[in-house]
């Protein structure tokens, strides 16, 4: 029988093992390619595929997307279902942006992701887009889409929701929701971004972030310009007329001169 004092697994992770292995693990992490990258330094070679893999998702993402047309992304929470009032309200968002022109961009999953995705393909001739992540409780891209691009990586899967739209309109959502919320308004605040329209869904559900914010506004810890940049309201209809109007009148509805596909690129 071993001796208890001579097991090392029977013994508690120091603070210096901490610091050495840069941070405690365990058997759900460990089998995560990004979650084991983002523990602190890691061996050369593994940083370096890393490394080539973000970059082989990054082309793939570019061939794959540089010829959708504008886009208007669509973001919030994968937790509702059809019956619920989000819901239908991102489908009523969804096929508004897409008569007015706009290709429809989302996240590729369930919920309000999908509601937006479908109200697009309500429409004869719309096309509906998504950056599906790849989850260890799968995500799956959801049916309503014409093009999907499937990413292993949250901020390659971010880049490409931004780069490729004129707007974004957030549903109501949880920690990804917020998250995407404040990289578009900090790349704006920040100079990285143009100031495209950005407007909130659901007066009510977003009222403690709104005031929260203005709290930001009175502390001086950002502008009262960067704040103006929202537009918050409740009717589906509104919202999809506002980004619209702007984007279309700062933007227009073209990057410029069409690129021709080289099918040797992968397009």
């Amino acid at each position: 029988m071993a001796d208890p004092a001579l097991d090392s697994s029977s013994r508690p992770v120091t603070d210096s093992q901490i610091l050495r292995w840069g941070k405690a693990s365990s058997p759900e992490t460990d089998l995560v390619p990004e979650t084991k990258f983002l523990q602190g330094p890691q061996p050369r070679g593994l940083e370096l595929w890393h490394t080539f893999q973000v970059m082989r998702e990054m082309i793939r993402g570019f061939r794959k997307l540089s010829f959708v047309g504008p886009c208007v992304t669509v973001f919030g929470s994968a937790r509702f279902d059809e019956d619920h009032v989000f819901y239908r309200q991102a489908r009523l968002i969804g096929r508004r942006l897409a008569e007015n022109g706009f290709t429809v961009m989302t996240g590729g999953g369930p919920g309000i992701m999908e509601a937006a995705n479908r109200g697009a393909k309500d429409v004869p001739g719309a096309r509906s887009v998504g950056c599906n992540i790849k989850l260890p409780k799968e995500q799956k891209p959801n049916p309503y889409l014409d093009k999907f691009v499937d990413f292993e990586n949250f901020f390659v899967r971010k880049l490409m929701l931004v780069k490729y739209s004129y707007a974004f309109i957030v549903c109501p959502g949880g920690f990804g929701t917020l998250d995407e919320l404040f990289e578009v308004l900090t790349l704006m605040q920040t100079g990285k971004l143009a100031d495209f329209p950005v407007a909130l869904v659901g007066r009510d559900y977003w009222a403690p972030g709104i005031e929260q914010m203005r709290k930001f506004v009175a502390e001086k810890t950002i502008d009262p310009v960067d704040f103006e940049k929202l537009y918050i309201g409740d009717d589906p209809n509104e919202v999809a007329e506002h980004v619209t109007g702007i984007a279309m009148k700062k933007f227009g509805l073209s990057y410029g001169a069409k690129m021709r596909r080289r099918w040797w690129l992968g397009e």
